[in-house]
């Protein structure tokens, strides 16, 4: 396996400046998740590692080598596309060899390689088949397969399980977390579904318009964004943004919120009474309750999920806030509740530019 560095990598098409100077670093055995909206430029960068895109500058180093110029069939990567590009004519054992033949290894060497993947992938019994006989899920497998048996040096996916239905992506999800554990390969998998970073990565590289806002573990992020963007990004439902202003920062920092004035027990680096910022609180440390707290608000709607229950407020001069219970919810459509945050969970972001001012 190897690492893989970026420095100052730019990508433009024609006029269009797609990736504007990414500097990366991925260690030897670690899984990276490149996440962020459609556009945000994650599949492109993806392809200027595999080499299918050349940087319009900066360089791409693979074990300190620099491979910046390298096709991608010199790069000794191997690559697993969003649709799963089978040959429907060859069977499974067939597609998982292919490439083995056009590099010249001996038949011996093929039938080892192919038998070993295979296993690991739970795939023995259906080396026979043709694709057609495969449900989506053992074709998503046999696509991984065919990049285990090239022993790269790099595995890199490009959200390679959005065809899949939402049963088969979970059970997909956690047979490549089972996959990285075996073969500690180094791994750089792209998805918009923060889901599936959360699950997956070692770190996450949050992209946006083609730069870089934050790298760190899946926790580090969800705990402590840089600004307000990856707030919004990481977690499900996502952080809820309230405008505020700062009423007084006199070692106690108040903020009026709504109708309300909250108080925290701490300061926020440059803050001065009368400063415009958002506060951003996550649906897990909102507290409802019948009669009285910190907020009055009125339920628009709840989402019974059993387990759990998501309830969406409105509460006069703010966006709509939403809030999770564990278990069932006994509120319904109309009730007026009380909201209360938890202070110590509390993040403050700049008003203009989203940095972080001070988070918990």
């Amino acid at each position: 396996m190897a690492e893989l560095k970026l420095t100052g990598a730019r990508k433009s098409f024609a006029n269009i400046d797609v990736l504007h100077g990414i500097d990366l670093a991925v260690k030897d055995g670690e899984f990276v998740v490149f996440v962020g909206p459609s556009g945000c430029g994650k599949s492109t960068l993806l392809r200027v590692i595999a080499g299918l895109e050349n940087v319009t500058s900066g360089e791409v180093l693979i074990d300190g080598e620099r491979v910046t110029h390298l096709p991608a069939s010199e790069r000794g990567l191997a690559m697993v596309f969003q649709s799963y590009a089978l040959y429907p004519h060859m069977s499974v054992a067939k597609n998982m060899a292919f490439a083995l033949e056009n590099m010249g290894l001996k038949p011996a060497e093929i039938q080892a390689r192919v038998a070993r993947a295979a296993a690991m992938l739970r795939l023995t019994d259906y080396l026979d088949r043709k694709p057609k006989a495969l449900s989506g899920g053992q074709r998503q497998r046999v696509a991984i397969g065919r990049a285990i048996v090239r022993d790269p040096k790099i595995f890199l996916f490009d959200e390679p399980l959005s065809n899949l239905d939402a049963e088969l992506r979970v059970a997909t999800r956690k047979e490549l977390a089972a996959l990285h554990a075996k073969l500690g390969g180094t791994m750089i998998y792209v998805t918009h579904d923060q889901v599936e970073a959360m699950t997956l990565a070692d770190r996450i590289v949050v992209l946006n318009a083609g730069r870089i806002e934050q790298v760190g573990t899946p926790l580090e992020l969800y705990n402590r964004p840089s600004n307000a963007f990856v707030a919004g990004f990481i977690g499900s439902p996502r952080m809820n943004f309230l405008p505020a202003v700062v009423t007084s920062d006199d070692g106690t920092l108040r903020l009026t919120v709504g109708e309300r004035e909250l108080e925290l027990p701490r300061t926020a680096s440059g803050l001065v009474a009368g400063a415009r910022v958002t506060l951003g609180i996550r649906p897990e440390h909102i507290d409802v309750a019948s009669d009285t707290g910190m907020l009055g608000a009125t339920v628009d709607l709840v989402e019974q999920l059993g387990g759990e229950a998501f309830i969406y407020a409105s509460a006069p001069g703010l966006p709509q806030i939403t809030l999770r219970q564990d278990g069932q919810s006994q509120f319904h459509r109309g009730d007026a509740i009380a909201i209360r945050f938890a202070a110590d969970h509390l993040h403050i972001f700049d008003a203009t530019t989203g940095a972080a001012l001070a988070r918990p």
